[in-house]
């Protein structure tokens, strides 16, 4: 059977005739295009999560869980926790990887959002003041960290052509890698998968869970594993006070032996939609906040402290066993309803005024359900958690510059 048939067959038998109805009209390198994403796409899980789309579970038992306040942690410990961490990094066991599938669009920046020029003292592009942090350590323990870095399909070429045409900031052109985040094709109101403009199937990125499946898909595992990377440091592209190496959070991990621990800030106030570390079932999660009842997002404790208060930055890091636990382990996923502009079966391309469409994504919180136990490093917000998300107002570009500089003032 060769791949028009077979194409035919699965559209036939999951309803989805209408994504071949211009397959005709397509040049010879579109069609190919078609029929492979056709041939590609998992339609039996699009049908689970068209089906379940909307059900979540109110039966979950959410209990707080503990943390470590490193403002509260003596100098003796904090000590131990660096001297552990510095014995790591020394003897080549770590890793970071970066998840930088975006563009800076909210930013009014054409482009991969890590390529985005932060106005600073000296002005620098957000991969820059990375790279720039990979050096430093480079030059006070005289080791390469591997990076690792997450794109999409929208943004992988312009990326590797931003690093290639700065010589990659000055950091070893082989210890930078980057690799591809899935897509999963978006449905509309009655399940049908949407076209593109151009008659193909309309994906996008399946969330920064995804990451997990794309590291072995891509043999990035494989890589640390051949490397003896053992800890694997996951953050966001648009936080440039990310501590892409941090002594005290390997330290921590260690000696509380457990195969993952993640960065937490005290909520601003007990309204502040953040998603949160929790227990679930007794293990360990984050619920967002439109989980959490007014009463438990105000209960505090004996001292005075929100009883859940840890909010998650997705500042995270791993054991190689936990990723490798993960990976073989199907994350969740959670439908948006979205606007997405399409083609319809007519062949008119229509630009909605309203939402439209379902998008599916995993979390890269929903992992920690997967496992036993995790540590939590509260950390101060002022030093570590400046992301950009738009152009001005909270989370800005403005703030994270102000915040970035005056951090970089006080180092």
């Amino acid at each position: 059977m060769d791949k028009i048939e077979k194409a035919h067959e699965i559209v036939q038998k999951y309803h989805q005739e209408h994504l071949l109805k211009f397959y005709d009209k397509l040049e010879e390198k579109k069609k190919e295009e078609l029929l492979d994403q056709i041939l590609d796409t998992d339609f039996e899980l699009l049908e689970k999560l068209y089906k379940n789309r909307d059900i979540t579970s109110s039966n979950d038992i959410i209990t707080p869980i503990e943390y470590t306040d490193k403002a509260k942690l003596t100098e003796e410990d904090l000590e131990k926790y660096r001297k552990r961490g510095a014995e790591i990094i020394k003897e080549n066991k770590y890793a970071v990887v970066m998840v930088a599938g975006g563009q800076g669009t909210r930013l009014g920046h054409r482009g991969p959002k890590g390529t985005f020029v932060l106005e600073l003292n000296s002005p620098k592009s957000l991969f820059q003041i990375f790279t720039e942090k990979l050096i430093d350590v480079k030059n006070k323990y005289n080791v390469i960290i591997p990076w690792y870095i997450m794109t999409s399909k929208e943004n992988n070429d312009e990326t590797e052509e931003f690093f290639e045409k700065n010589n990659y900031f000055g950091y070893p052109k082989d210890a930078i890698k980057f690799f591809i985040q899935d897509e999963i094709p978006m449905l509309d109101i009655n399940g049908k998968v949407i076209m593109t403009e151009e008659g193909l199937i309309k994906q996008a990125p399946n969330g920064h869970g995804g990451i997990f499946e794309a590291m072995f898909k891509n043999n990035v595992v494989e890589d640390m594993k051949n490397n003896g990377v053992e800890w694997i440091f996951v953050g966001p592209v648009d936080n440039p006070l990310v501590k892409m190496v941090d002594e005290i959070l390997i330290g921590v991990a260690v000696d509380k032996k457990v195969l993952a621990i993640g960065k937490s800030l005290v909520k601003a106030n007990p309204k502040e939609k953040v998603g949160v570390f929790c227990k679930k079932n007794g293990k360990p999660a984050v619920i967002e906040y439109t989980e959490i009842s007014d009463e438990m997002a105000e209960e505090k404790d004996k001292n005075g402290n929100l009883v859940y208060g840890e909010s998650h930055i997705n500042c995270n890091m791993f054991n190689i066993k936990a990723i490798e636990y993960i990976g073989n382990n199907k994350l969740p996923y959670h439908s948006a309803f979205k606007k997405a502009t399409y083609m319809n079966e007519k062949g008119d391309i229509i630009e909605p005024s309203e939402p439209n469409a379902y998008k599916f994504e995993s979390f890269i919180f929903d992992s920690f359900q997967k496992l036993d136990d995790m540590a939590i490093l509260r950390v101060n917000r002022e030093e570590e958690f400046a992301p950009v998300k738009g152009k001005t107002g909270v989370d800005s570009v403005e703030t994270a510059r102000e915040l970035y500089n005056k951090y970089h003032n006080r180092s």
